[in-house]
């Protein structure tokens, strides 16, 4: 499969009181069209960082020092801002971990989808057009009553509804790719499977790329092609996820897999979390 997203060796920092922290150090990965890549870690191990960084996104306090995020070969950080807003929704989209925080709790949910299709549009699209685009979006997601859906606010929905609301909103200007930061963290397990199974489906048909971050192994092996473990700001250890989770090599995979309950009938199996880079120890935590 053609290449379709690159990050080369990206160095990237945050300026503070006490000068630079390091966030992410030298990180590089690849996804190809249509296929969906985990970047797992614990809390801090630059997984969001990552993400936000490829849509820069981040605050003016940011410090890119090294590296280059080239998307179909152009690298994004040379962009100017007004071309890098075509790029956001329209090439590479967003779901975040609270959609319905990311809402406007004022507007029906359809009017917030009508007004990011003619945003993006090029066509000279009518509200009228819009609408019926938004709501065969949300009809081919398994949406049930999409019209009655998008009558509403944000608030008169479940959680669950609104994380497939944002994966509705992602796909409504047919990007290339998804960047999905937790969209399940808050939802309940069987809602976690109705959600993820709409993302994966979708996304595969259209053949859409999948960035999926995320601290859920058990998700990420069940719907992932490949995952990337990540640790400090580095990706430590990568290949298909299903040899990544049963079979890992790095011995902080190892001790990411030997600190969940997956597998284990007694307590005393677990192991608490003890594995940390030498490079880093005593270092502020990352996101």
């Amino acid at each position: 499969m053609a290449t379709l997203l690159e990050i080369d060796t990206l160095h990237l920092g945050f300026e503070g009181a006490n000068g630079l922290t390091a966030a992410l150090r030298g990180v590089s990965l690849s996804l190809a069209r249509g296929e969906c890549v985990a970047l797992v870690g614990q809390s801090g191990s630059g997984k969001s960082v990552t993400g936000l960084t490829i849509l820069r996104l981040l605050g003016a306090n940011a410090r890119i020092s090294q590296g280059a995020i080239r998307l179909d070969g152009e690298d994004l950080l040379a962009l100017s801002e007004a071309r890098m807003r075509t790029v956001r929704g329209g090439r590479i989209a967003m779901i975040f971990q609270n959609a319905k925080a990311s809402l406007n709790p004022i507007r029906r949910v359809g009017d917030t989808l009508v007004d990011i299709v003619r945003a993006h549009d090029r066509t000279g699209l009518s509200r009228k057009a819009a609408l019926a685009k938004v709501i065969g979006i949300m009809d081919a997601i398994g949406i049930a009553l999409p019209e009655e859906r998008a009558r509403a606010f944000p608030s008169e929905l479940s959680g669950g509804m609104c994380q497939r609301i944002g994966i509705a909103v992602a796909l409504a200007c047919e990007p290339e790719l998804i960047i999905a930061d937790e969209p399940t963290s808050a939802l309940d397990v069987t809602t976690q499977k109705l959600v993820m199974e709409t993302l994966i489906r979708t996304c595969r048909g259209r053949g859409v790329a999948v960035l999926f971050i995320t601290h859920d192994l058990a998700l990420a092996s069940e719907y992932c092609d490949r995952a990337l473990v990540m640790n400090a700001g580095r990706i430590v250890e990568e290949g298909p996820a299903t040899r990544v989770f049963t079979a890992p090599e790095h011995p902080y995979t190892r001790a990411l897999l030997d600190a969940l309950p997956y597998g284990k009938t007694d307590a005393s199996e677990l192991r608490p979390m003890e594995w940390e880079d030498p490079d880093t120890a005593g270092e502020g935590a990352r996101t």
